[in-house]
């Protein structure tokens, strides 16, 4: 069977999409989505997102890692979505969707940017060398010296696998901070098990977290990724964070077709 496929990416984050609104896609087989993610043997991304209907909002995302696996929320997979289904003309300029951590709202500005709304965060838990906070993704925190050498993947994965975090594990973000406004991020995904160039969860975990502890007091920041750019803003309100938003570029690569 052929499947039609199209790529996408949000500060270099990219995704398999498919358009799943006739449920056709398999959507139990692990295996098949590992090696469509699989960059030597697939089409190669970070992680499939199917696009489904749904009765009370616009689309459904459901978003597997590249491991093949259903995950959690995932911020730049889901900005890219919304530039998909604006392409397919299921959206325009606005778009509200349901993804596994419950509704989202969204706008599609001009040069393929795309804003989206994330979770509240209620809870923000600071530790001595570490903050952890769910952004619709758990997210571990840390500050670090010498970000640009620093080995992402071996401390990355120390720490998601050990005993902290359990089976369960989270994603695993470094930062340095580049001045009140601005920090720069690079992150370990768990599902990925290795650096991304991007992560929307983890640029939204990072910008609350850095003004949760003190390190800002801007509402509206700028996170420098591997890929790109990304900006947060949100409401404080004491230790509530609302009004959440992810914004940044999410651009069409290119579609084809694939046996599977």
């Amino acid at each position: 069977m052929q499947i039609e496929f199209y790529k996408y990416q949000g500060t270099g984050n990219d995704f398999v999409m498919i358009d799943n609104r006739s449920d056709f896609f398999p959507k139990d087989n692990i295996k098949l989505i590992e090696r469509l993610c699989d960059r030597r043997f697939g089409i190669g991304a970070d992680g499939l997102i199917l696009l489904e209907n749904d009765t009370e909002t616009d689309f459904r995302m459901v978003y597997y890692n590249s491991d093949g696996n259903q995950s959690s929320m995932c911020g730049n997979g889901g900005r890219c979505l919304v530039a998909f289904a604006n392409q397919l003309g299921v959206i325009k300029d606005e778009a509200t969707f349901i993804a596994t951590d419950g509704l989202h709202h969204a706008s599609v500005g001009d040069d393929a940017i795309i804003s989206l709304q994330m979770i509240d965060v209620d809870e923000v838990q600071k530790k001595d060398s570490y903050t952890f906070l769910d952004t619709g993704s758990p997210h571990h925190v840390q500050i670090v010296d010498d970000l640009e050498h620093y080995n992402v993947k071996e401390n990355g994965a120390a720490i998601r696998y050990g005993e902290l975090y359990g089976e369960k594990g989270s994603n695993i973000n470094f930062v340095k901070k580049v001045d009140d406004g601005t920090f720069s991020l690079r992150t370990y995904e768990r599902g990925v098990e290795d650096e991304t160039l991007a992560c929307g969860t983890g640029a939204t975990a990072v910008a609350i977290a850095m003004n949760a502890i003190g390190q800002t007091e801007k509402t509206s920041i700028n996170l420098n990724v591997e890929g790109g750019k990304l900006v947060v803003s949100f409401d404080k309100l004491g230790d509530h964070f609302t009004n959440v938003f992810l914004t940044g570029p999410a651009k069409f690569v290119f579609k084809g077709t694939i046996e599977i």
